[in-house]
């Protein structure tokens, strides 16, 4: 090779060294651009991520799972407190029922022993009234007064049978009255106060089952899984409305 193709074929290599070197600048920028870019990707997905889960907390704020959970806390513990109060008197009802049921069985007995007793017995009350002395006497009777008084032990058997049938029908309106406005308690929410045995449940009993009851209520509220639609004015109302009506109707129950 000549000195003359020696140098072209150097200026040839010089220039493609050179043309290497801007490729591998150009290259290197492209490399350092895509890196800033992937940084910057990276810094939005994070920002972007930071900003999904403040929306879901501001979400799940906005829902008031927490506040809610505590009012229903609070006026669960106040029924419970109430019933407690008026517990007594529930006890009362529930003898009542019972006192009710043995009444019915003694007055059914008495009115079948008196039959007509009663309407004979005043028929001879108004016989020995009208009859003299001597006339009683043949008859067997002494003492009028005697014999007017022992007849009036029918009447008297009877009228008394007539009071507690009375205080009967007085006590089963109450206890009416009571097992109604009760049965709309448990519409809205109220355990029942039975037992296994469909008597009434013991107050310690009753208590735990209240608690068990109230706890299961509350976490309800928060289980739920998934997005939930923000409050409103109505779906509050739906929330609190049975429990606020039980607070108020355990505790004006009864007239104390």
């Amino acid at each position: 090779m000549s000195t003359e193709e020696l140098i072209k074929a150097m200026e040839e290599l010089r220039l493609q060294v050179s043309e290497l070197k801007q490729v591998k600048e150009k290259l290197a920028k492209v490399e350092k651009s895509y890196d800033k870019s992937k940084l910057s990707v990276a810094e939005k997905i994070r920002e972007v991520k930071a900003l999904e889960n403040k929306v879901r907390t501001l979400e799940k704020d906005l829902t008031l799972d927490k506040p809610l959970a505590e009012i229903k806390g609070i006026l669960w513990t106040n029924i419970n407190q109430s019933l407690s109060n008026v517990w007594p008197f529930i006890q009362t009802i529930f003898e009542q029922v019972d006192l009710v049921n043995v009444a019915h069985g003694e007055i059914k007995k008495s009115r079948a022993l008196l039959g007509q007793m009663p309407d004979q017995a005043n028929q001879l009350i108004h016989f020995l009234n009208y009859r003299n002395r001597e006339h009683l006497e043949r008859l067997g009777i002494p003492d009028r007064t005697d014999t007017i008084l022992e007849i009036q032990r029918v009447l008297t058997k009877r009228t008394l049978m007539q009071n507690l049938e009375k205080r009967c029908q007085d006590m089963q309106v109450e206890i009416n009255s009571f097992m109604e406005r009760f049965t709309v308690l448990q519409n809205k929410g109220l355990p029942s106060l039975l037992g296994n045995n469909d008597r009434l449940t013991k107050h310690v009993y009753y208590v735990h089952k209240l608690n068990t009851y109230d706890v299961d209520q509350v976490n309800s509220s928060t289980s739920a899984s998934g997005v939930k639609a923000l409050p409103t004015d109505q779906s509050l109302y739906d929330n609190l409305e049975n429990l606020f009506y039980i607070e108020h109707e355990v505790k004006h129950l009864f007239q104390l």
